[in-house]
């Protein structure tokens, strides 16, 4: 297996590009493969929190001296957070790229899920999957009654089209965001990469709708984007908790480079577009000067090696692939469930005084103002069901009917089954 550590870095010098090196020829949105647009989204994802991460280290940081090597790695950071970023092209629509977001939370969510040793880890993953799931279709149904662009045009059939957890179920108290963290010194790396990853990920997701959302041209576009970016600052905090925060500043450096080798060597291996593979490659390279350079530093501040923090070769590389059957089998048994404090449990185990229950009427006490239900009831008034994309019946039964959206499933006490 693939060890950076093994690697001849190149000087950090010659990390830095160049304009016409940073400006990339953008894919073409009508034949890029949708694993190529959801790598592109998760590395730019990757590399704003190694940037927003160097920054707080920074600031954080009274010796002059390590600021400026911490200033020359987020230099090199923030160049290839442009290089790829500026992959998307110009006649891409911010909501056409959003569905590429969902679809990336999604396969990065299961594909975590399947691949976590822990189960605590697992069973957080799990439960905010349904989420960004539902998040997919309902961005999807606002693209289709806004512009008759079918968003499975878009996903290729990579992933369903289809509700999961209700967007209007998912608004929780603030408490119930908060989950055990996970100790690192004892963790699987899988784990601590797993952690780090969808962190990385869902905040961009976070930032991105916080700052394209008020830029959309109508106001349903504009409020749709406003609630899934409070969805997203819950995942956020969720997954944010279980990173450990005993960890020294030195140490997450390491992991933060380290996750990046990962990842741009997993991609590197899996990448179909020639030109964004000479991209990865060449952003491993520098990552390993970044690596490399990391480890001085914790051994020179911290007297540390390396090999405390993270293993030497990679654990199983990244993979992007076709998730629907576990998507399936995760929306069968686990629509219901919200959480309960650190805990999930089904939404008839909560006690009628629950958090929960006060939120939801905080925020939600006039449902016919609810953006994530108004734009399904608006696709269905415009042509008489809701957009979807399917490989079969949906699992649970109470999601079937695409005339009417169901705002009670995970929110609503309810005796009633709603699976068959």
């Amino acid at each position: 297996m693939f060890n950076p550590f093994d690697q001849k870095p190149m000087l950090l010098g010659d990390t830095i590009m160049d304009w016409e090196k940073m400006y990339p020829k953008p894919y073409s949105k009508m034949n890029v493969d949708p694993y190529t647009k959801t790598r592109v989204i998760l590395m730019n994802g990757i590399e704003v929190e190694s940037i927003l991460f160097l920054h707080q280290f920074h600031r954080n940081c009274t010796n002059n001296e390590l600021r400026r090597d911490l200033a020359m790695l987020r230099r090199s950071e923030q160049q290839q957070q442009k290089r790829i970023n500026w992959l998307s092209p110009i006649d891409e629509t911010p909501l056409e790229t959003t569905i590429g977001y969902e679809h990336l939370a999604v396969d990065l969510t299961a594909w975590l899920a399947q691949n976590e040793p822990n189960p605590y880890v697992k069973q957080t993953l799990d439960f905010a999957l349904l989420e960004d799931f539902d998040h997919l279709y309902r961005y999807a149904n606002l693209l289709n009654f806004d512009k008759n662009v079918p968003a499975h045009n878009l996903v290729q059939d990579y992933v369903e089209i289809t509700p999961g957890r209700p967007t209007i179920s998912e608004h929780r108290h603030p408490n119930e965001a908060i989950r055990f963290y996970v100790d690192f010194k004892t963790a699987d790396i899988q784990t601590k990469l797993n952690t780090l990853i969808i962190t990385a990920a869902e905040q961009q997701t976070m930032n991105f709708y916080m700052n394209i959302g008020p830029t959309y041209y109508n106001d349903l576009g504009r409020q749709l984007y406003q609630e899934i970016a409070m969805i997203e600052e819950q995942h956020v905090s969720q997954y944010g908790s279980l990173l450990d925060p005993n960890c020294t500043w030195l140490e997450n450096l390491l992991l933060h480079q380290y996750m990046e080798c990962y990842l741009y060597y997993s991609f590197y291996q899996t990448e179909v577009d020639p030109n964004i593979k000479l991209i990865l490659e060449s952003h491993l390279e520098q990552e390993i000067a970044h690596l490399h350079r990391a480890a001085d530093l914790l051994a020179m501040y911290e007297n540390k090696h390396w090999s405390t923090v993270v293993p030497g070769p990679f654990p199983k590389l990244l993979n992007f692939h076709d998730t629907k059957n576990y998507v399936r089998d995760v929306m069968y048994h686990q629509t219901e469930l919200t959480a309960d404090y650190v805990h999930l449990k089904h939404i008839n185990d909560l006690p009628d005084n629950h958090g929960f229950f006060w939120y939801q009427n905080a925020v939600n006490h006039d449902i016919s103002m609810v953006p994530s239900h108004v734009v399904i009831t608006e696709h269905q008034n415009k042509f008489g069901n809701d957009y979807r994309s399917e490989v079969d019946v949906h699992p649970v039964n109470s999601l079937r009917n695409r005339r009417v959206d169901n705002t009670e499933i995970g929110r609503s006490k309810s005796r009633v089954p709603q699976f068959v």
